[in-house]
Protein backbone atom coordinates (compact mmCIF):
# COMPACT_ATOMS: atom_id res chain seq x y z
CA UNK A 1 0.00 0.00 0.00
CA UNK A 2 1.37 3.36 -0.96
CA UNK A 3 1.44 5.88 1.83
CA UNK A 4 1.76 9.67 1.67
CA UNK A 5 2.17 11.58 4.90
CA UNK A 6 1.44 14.92 3.33
CA UNK A 7 -0.32 16.19 0.22
CA UNK A 8 0.86 19.66 -0.75
CA UNK A 9 -1.97 21.73 -2.12
CA UNK A 10 -0.43 25.15 -2.55
CA UNK A 11 0.80 25.20 -6.14
CA UNK A 12 -1.10 27.28 -8.63
CA UNK A 13 -3.49 29.05 -6.27
CA UNK A 14 -4.64 32.48 -7.33
CA UNK A 15 -5.30 34.41 -4.14
CA UNK A 16 -7.75 37.31 -4.04
CA UNK A 17 -6.42 40.72 -5.12
CA UNK A 18 -6.71 42.01 -1.55
CA UNK A 19 -4.20 39.45 -0.34
CA UNK A 20 -1.60 40.73 -2.80
CA UNK A 21 -2.01 44.26 -1.49
CA UNK A 22 -1.37 43.18 2.09
CA UNK A 23 2.30 42.47 1.51
CA UNK A 24 3.17 46.16 1.74
CA UNK A 25 2.29 46.16 5.43
CA UNK A 26 5.19 45.75 7.88
CA UNK A 27 3.33 43.84 10.57
CA UNK A 28 1.01 41.02 9.60
CA UNK A 29 -1.74 39.55 11.71
CA UNK A 30 -2.65 35.88 11.69
CA UNK A 31 -5.01 33.80 13.79
CA UNK A 32 -4.46 30.15 14.61
CA UNK A 33 -7.66 28.31 15.48
CA UNK A 34 -7.29 24.72 16.66
CA UNK A 35 -9.73 22.10 17.85
CA UNK A 36 -7.88 21.16 21.03
CA UNK A 37 -7.57 22.87 24.41
CA UNK A 38 -5.03 25.55 25.33
CA UNK A 39 -3.93 23.59 28.39
CA UNK A 40 -3.23 20.49 26.31
CA UNK A 41 0.57 19.98 26.02
CA UNK A 42 0.05 18.94 22.39
CA UNK A 43 -1.50 22.35 21.68
CA UNK A 44 1.53 24.13 23.08
CA UNK A 45 3.84 21.85 21.10
CA UNK A 46 2.02 22.86 17.91
CA UNK A 47 2.40 26.55 18.76
CA UNK A 48 6.11 26.13 19.44
CA UNK A 49 6.64 24.24 16.18
CA UNK A 50 4.76 26.86 14.16
CA UNK A 51 6.68 29.73 15.74
CA UNK A 52 9.97 27.92 15.11
CA UNK A 53 9.11 27.46 11.46
CA UNK A 54 8.08 31.09 11.10
CA UNK A 55 11.25 32.36 12.80
CA UNK A 56 13.34 30.37 10.35
CA UNK A 57 11.61 32.30 7.55
CA UNK A 58 12.04 35.71 9.18
CA UNK A 59 8.60 36.10 10.79
CA UNK A 60 9.08 37.07 14.43
CA UNK A 61 6.10 37.31 16.77
CA UNK A 62 6.04 40.76 18.34
CA UNK A 63 8.19 42.29 15.59
CA UNK A 64 6.77 41.86 12.10
CA UNK A 65 4.07 39.38 13.04
CA UNK A 66 1.12 39.32 15.44
CA UNK A 67 -0.28 35.85 16.17
CA UNK A 68 -3.52 35.29 18.06
CA UNK A 69 -4.59 31.85 19.21
CA UNK A 70 -8.06 30.43 19.68
CA UNK A 71 -8.77 27.02 21.24
CA UNK A 72 -11.85 24.93 20.44
CA UNK A 73 -11.26 22.30 23.17
CA UNK A 74 -13.15 19.64 21.20
CA UNK A 75 -16.43 21.57 21.48
CA UNK A 76 -18.18 21.84 18.10
CA UNK A 77 -20.28 24.84 19.17
CA UNK A 78 -17.25 26.64 20.57
CA UNK A 79 -15.31 26.06 17.36
CA UNK A 80 -18.12 27.66 15.34
CA UNK A 81 -18.15 30.72 17.62
CA UNK A 82 -14.37 31.05 17.51
CA UNK A 83 -14.37 30.76 13.71
CA UNK A 84 -16.72 33.74 13.54
CA UNK A 85 -14.54 35.65 15.99
CA UNK A 86 -11.39 34.86 14.00
CA UNK A 87 -12.89 36.23 10.79
CA UNK A 88 -14.16 39.35 12.56
CA UNK A 89 -10.57 40.13 13.59
CA UNK A 90 -9.86 40.68 9.86
CA UNK A 91 -6.47 38.94 9.90
CA UNK A 92 -4.17 38.59 6.92
CA UNK A 93 -4.46 34.82 7.24
CA UNK A 94 -6.04 32.11 9.40
CA UNK A 95 -4.44 28.78 10.26
CA UNK A 96 -7.15 26.21 10.95
CA UNK A 97 -6.34 22.88 12.60
CA UNK A 98 -8.75 19.92 12.32
CA UNK A 99 -11.66 19.29 9.98
CA UNK A 100 -14.44 20.72 12.20
CA UNK A 101 -12.49 23.98 12.49
CA UNK A 102 -12.10 24.31 8.73
CA UNK A 103 -15.77 23.57 8.12
CA UNK A 104 -16.66 26.30 10.63
CA UNK A 105 -14.23 28.79 9.05
CA UNK A 106 -15.54 28.25 5.52
CA UNK A 107 -19.04 28.96 6.79
CA UNK A 108 -17.76 32.39 7.86
CA UNK A 109 -15.49 33.49 4.99
CA UNK A 110 -14.62 32.78 1.37
CA UNK A 111 -12.10 35.60 1.13
CA UNK A 112 -9.70 35.51 4.10
CA UNK A 113 -6.81 33.15 3.21
CA UNK A 114 -6.93 29.91 5.20
CA UNK A 115 -4.16 27.35 5.66
CA UNK A 116 -5.45 24.03 6.99
CA UNK A 117 -3.63 21.30 8.89
CA UNK A 118 -4.83 18.08 10.58
CA UNK A 119 -7.62 17.71 8.01
CA UNK A 120 -8.84 14.41 6.58
CA UNK A 121 -10.47 14.07 3.15
CA UNK A 122 -10.67 17.78 2.23
CA UNK A 123 -11.82 16.88 -1.28
CA UNK A 124 -14.55 14.48 -0.18
CA UNK A 125 -15.82 16.96 2.39
CA UNK A 126 -16.09 19.67 -0.27
CA UNK A 127 -13.49 21.89 1.38
CA UNK A 128 -11.41 22.17 -1.81
CA UNK A 129 -12.13 21.92 -5.52
CA UNK A 130 -9.39 19.39 -6.26
CA UNK A 131 -6.05 18.28 -4.82
CA UNK A 132 -3.81 19.91 -7.42
CA UNK A 133 -5.61 23.27 -7.47
CA UNK A 134 -7.70 23.69 -4.30
CA UNK A 135 -9.20 26.99 -5.47
CA UNK A 136 -10.88 29.73 -3.48
CA UNK A 137 -9.22 30.99 -0.30
CA UNK A 138 -7.93 27.72 1.13
CA UNK A 139 -4.89 25.44 0.95
CA UNK A 140 -2.97 23.17 3.30
CA UNK A 141 -2.07 19.63 4.37
CA UNK A 142 -4.10 16.48 4.64
CA UNK A 143 -2.54 14.04 7.06
CA UNK A 144 -4.34 10.74 6.43
CA UNK A 145 -5.61 8.80 3.46
CA UNK A 146 -8.32 6.23 4.15
CA UNK A 147 -6.12 3.19 3.26
CA UNK A 148 -4.26 3.99 6.49
CA UNK A 149 -7.14 2.17 8.19
CA UNK A 150 -5.87 -1.10 6.73
CA UNK A 151 -2.34 -0.27 7.89
CA UNK A 152 -3.58 0.30 11.45
CA UNK A 153 -5.33 -3.08 11.37
CA UNK A 154 -2.16 -4.79 10.13
CA UNK A 155 -0.10 -3.12 12.86
CA UNK A 156 -2.55 -4.24 15.54
CA UNK A 157 -2.52 -7.84 14.32
CA UNK A 158 1.29 -7.89 14.29
CA UNK A 159 1.44 -6.59 17.86
CA UNK A 160 -1.37 -8.80 19.19
CA UNK A 161 -1.88 -11.89 17.00
CA UNK A 162 -4.67 -13.17 19.28
CA UNK A 163 -6.93 -10.22 18.49
CA UNK A 164 -10.12 -11.37 16.76
CA UNK A 165 -12.33 -8.34 17.37
CA UNK A 166 -11.45 -4.65 17.04
CA UNK A 167 -13.40 -1.59 18.12
CA UNK A 168 -13.04 1.44 15.85
CA UNK A 169 -13.40 4.38 18.22
CA UNK A 170 -14.63 7.84 17.15
CA UNK A 171 -17.07 10.62 17.96
CA UNK A 172 -19.61 10.85 15.10
CA UNK A 173 -20.10 14.58 15.70
CA UNK A 174 -16.46 15.56 15.25
CA UNK A 175 -14.63 12.74 13.45
CA UNK A 176 -13.81 13.52 9.80
CA UNK A 177 -15.43 10.95 7.46
CA UNK A 178 -15.41 8.07 9.98
CA UNK A 179 -17.55 5.90 7.70
CA UNK A 180 -14.76 5.83 5.12
CA UNK A 181 -12.17 4.67 7.68
CA UNK A 182 -14.61 2.08 9.04
CA UNK A 183 -15.34 0.78 5.53
CA UNK A 184 -11.63 0.35 4.75
CA UNK A 185 -10.93 -1.49 8.01
CA UNK A 186 -13.98 -3.70 7.70
CA UNK A 187 -13.04 -4.57 4.11
CA UNK A 188 -9.55 -5.59 5.22
CA UNK A 189 -10.60 -7.30 8.44
CA UNK A 190 -11.53 -10.62 6.85
CA UNK A 191 -7.99 -11.26 5.62
CA UNK A 192 -6.78 -10.93 9.23
CA UNK A 193 -9.60 -13.06 10.69
CA UNK A 194 -10.82 -10.02 12.63
CA UNK A 195 -14.30 -8.61 13.15
CA UNK A 196 -14.17 -4.78 12.94
CA UNK A 197 -16.88 -3.02 14.93
CA UNK A 198 -17.71 0.67 14.56
CA UNK A 199 -17.83 2.16 18.07
CA UNK A 200 -19.20 5.71 18.08
CA UNK A 201 -19.04 7.55 21.42
CA UNK A 202 -20.11 11.10 22.27
CA UNK A 203 -18.73 11.73 25.75
CA UNK A 204 -16.65 10.26 28.57
CA UNK A 205 -19.53 8.32 30.11
CA UNK A 206 -20.42 6.67 26.81
CA UNK A 207 -16.72 6.01 26.18
CA UNK A 208 -16.33 4.18 29.49
CA UNK A 209 -19.51 2.16 29.00
CA UNK A 210 -18.77 1.20 25.37
CA UNK A 211 -15.21 0.01 26.02
CA UNK A 212 -16.24 -1.93 29.12
CA UNK A 213 -19.00 -3.69 27.15
CA UNK A 214 -16.66 -4.41 24.24
CA UNK A 215 -13.94 -5.79 26.51
CA UNK A 216 -16.38 -8.19 28.22
CA UNK A 217 -15.75 -10.62 25.34
CA UNK A 218 -12.27 -12.07 24.67
CA UNK A 219 -9.98 -11.25 21.77
CA UNK A 220 -10.59 -7.52 21.77
CA UNK A 221 -8.37 -4.79 20.35
CA UNK A 222 -8.77 -1.07 19.68
CA UNK A 223 -8.13 1.32 16.78
CA UNK A 224 -8.64 4.99 17.62
CA UNK A 225 -9.58 7.14 14.63
CA UNK A 226 -8.20 10.68 14.14
CA UNK A 227 -10.69 13.03 15.77
CA UNK A 228 -10.52 16.12 18.00
CA UNK A 229 -12.71 14.30 20.50
CA UNK A 230 -10.45 11.25 20.80
CA UNK A 231 -7.50 13.62 21.09
CA UNK A 232 -9.24 15.53 23.87
CA UNK A 233 -10.00 12.32 25.79
CA UNK A 234 -6.79 10.48 24.93
CA UNK A 235 -5.63 10.04 28.53
CA UNK A 236 -8.92 8.41 29.45
CA UNK A 237 -8.87 6.25 26.31
CA UNK A 238 -5.31 5.09 27.04
CA UNK A 239 -6.22 4.37 30.67
CA UNK A 240 -9.32 2.38 29.66
CA UNK A 241 -7.37 0.40 27.07
CA UNK A 242 -4.89 -0.57 29.77
CA UNK A 243 -7.62 -1.29 32.31
CA UNK A 244 -9.48 -3.60 29.95
CA UNK A 245 -6.29 -5.10 28.46
CA UNK A 246 -7.12 -3.93 24.95
CA UNK A 247 -4.07 -3.66 22.68
CA UNK A 248 -4.53 -0.40 20.81
CA UNK A 249 -3.23 1.47 17.78
CA UNK A 250 -3.48 5.25 17.87
CA UNK A 251 -3.35 7.81 15.03
CA UNK A 252 -0.76 10.18 16.55
CA UNK A 253 2.46 9.92 18.52
CA UNK A 254 1.12 12.07 21.35
CA UNK A 255 -1.21 9.20 22.31
CA UNK A 256 1.90 7.12 22.95
CA UNK A 257 3.39 10.00 24.93
CA UNK A 258 0.23 9.75 27.07
CA UNK A 259 0.97 6.08 27.71
CA UNK A 260 -0.57 4.37 24.67
CA UNK A 261 0.85 1.21 23.12
CA UNK A 262 1.76 2.39 19.61
CA UNK A 263 0.88 4.93 16.92
CA UNK A 264 1.10 4.97 13.16
CA UNK A 265 0.72 8.47 11.78
CA UNK A 266 2.40 11.77 11.10
CA UNK A 267 4.45 13.90 13.49
CA UNK A 268 2.11 16.81 14.20
CA UNK A 269 4.94 19.13 15.26
CA UNK A 270 6.55 18.59 11.87
CA UNK A 271 3.24 19.42 10.19
CA UNK A 272 3.06 22.77 11.96
CA UNK A 273 6.69 23.58 11.14
CA UNK A 274 5.94 22.86 7.48
CA UNK A 275 2.83 25.01 7.72
CA UNK A 276 5.09 28.04 8.21
CA UNK A 277 6.23 27.80 4.58
CA UNK A 278 2.63 28.14 3.40
CA UNK A 279 2.13 31.14 5.68
CA UNK A 280 5.33 32.76 4.43
CA UNK A 281 4.39 32.35 0.78
CA UNK A 282 0.91 33.73 1.22
CA UNK A 283 1.97 36.71 3.34
CA UNK A 284 4.58 37.62 0.75
CA UNK A 285 1.92 37.48 -1.93
CA UNK A 286 3.57 34.70 -3.93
Amino acid sequence: MRRREFIALLAGIAWPRGVMAQKAEKTRRIVMLTGIAEADPEGQARVAALQEGLRDLGWIAGQNLLIEYRWGAGDEGRMAALAREAVELQPDLIIGATTPVIIALLQQTRTVPIVFVQVTDPLGRGLIANLARPGGNITGFTNFEFPMGGKWLQTLKQLAPAVSRVALLFNPKTAPSPASFVEVVQSAAGSFAIEAIATPVHDERELEHSLAAFAAKPGGGLIVLPDVSTTRHRQLIVALAEQHRLPAVYPFRYFVESGGLTSDGVDTSDVFRRCAAYVDRILKGA
